[in-house]
């Protein structure tokens, strides 16, 4: 894919320091419009974090983000969501027992007056719900069906169309593929294609080479609070990228010190 000449989000030189323990050691990251920026590392290198100073939980210790080419500062998330930047986590914020059409405008319930009265508008949300679902390429029976009886990656999607819906132009998706099987994940993954496609930036943070390789459009590997440097889909293979991932240099190490040994 021809990246478009101007980012949407820089992060630059970011840092981010708990007491004496350094998160983050002066990452540099560019996002544009939509593409699908992999950020790949192994656990403890720094991902949550990353997420963390884009979504306005953390703020860096140095370094700035640059937002459609100004500087910006997120005190709270609401202030990124505000922005343009929804972050999609694992546990989703969804309740099981309540209907999709209702997960879907939780906080941002569509209203109509009834005698006077500001009520829910339910014909509304579930009309939009369906369209939405739709366009993601899921068919719900209904928008009154519970969450909790779709599968892991229609939550996941519904989490997804949610967070478009709602003026994301940058996407966290933090893991989304991690805990299901191959037929949810191939849906997930054809849903991150169509947000892209639609001309939103989307940052999907894995340990899962194979899923990054399937939509990626560019890849940056984290390890130990540092970017090991980004890569175009075509310029990189994946085993270079679990290399990177794992510290492939280390157990390159490790296993020419076992060899003299046996």
């Amino acid at each position: 894919m021809p990246v478009p000449h101007a980012p949407l989000l820089q992060l630059q030189g970011i840092e981010k320091h708990f007491g004496a323990v350094i998160a983050l050691a002066g990452v540099s990251v560019d996002i544009y419009p939509g593409e699908c920026h992999c950020l790949l590392g192994d656990n403890g290198a720094g991902k949550s974090t990353f997420i963390k100073i884009m979504s306005g939980v953390h703020r860096p210790s140095k370094g700035r983000l640059v937002l459609n080419g100004q500087p910006v500062h997120f005190n709270h998330p609401s202030e990124a969501i505000n922005a343009g930047i929804a972050t999609v986590y694992q546990d989703l914020a969804m309740i099981p027992l309540m209907s999709v059409a209702r997960n879907f405008f939780l906080g941002n319930e569509p209203v109509k007056r009834r005698f006077g009265l500001r009520v829910f508008d339910s014909a509304t949300a579930d009309r939009i719900t369906m369209e939405e679902m739709r366009k993601l390429g899921i068919s719900l029976r209904g928008p009154d069906q519970a969450v909790g009886t779709l599968s892991g990656g229609e939550r996941q999607i519904v989490a997804i169309a949610r967070a478009v819906y709602f003026g994301a132009k940058l996407l966290i998706l933090d893991e989304p593929t991690s805990a299901l099987g191959v037929r949810q994940t191939a849906n997930v993954l054809a849903t991150i294609d169509k947000v892209r496609a639609q001309g939103v930036a989307v940052v999907f943070i894995t340990h899962n080479v194979r899923h990054a390789l399937a939509v990626g459009d560019r890849f940056t590997v984290l390890n130990r609070g540092k970017t090991l440097g980004t890569a175009r889909r075509g310029e990189i293979t994946a085993q270079t990228l679990q290399d990177m991932m794992a510290g492939g240099q280390d157990l390159a190490a490790l296993e020419g010190s076992l060899g003299g040994m046996v």
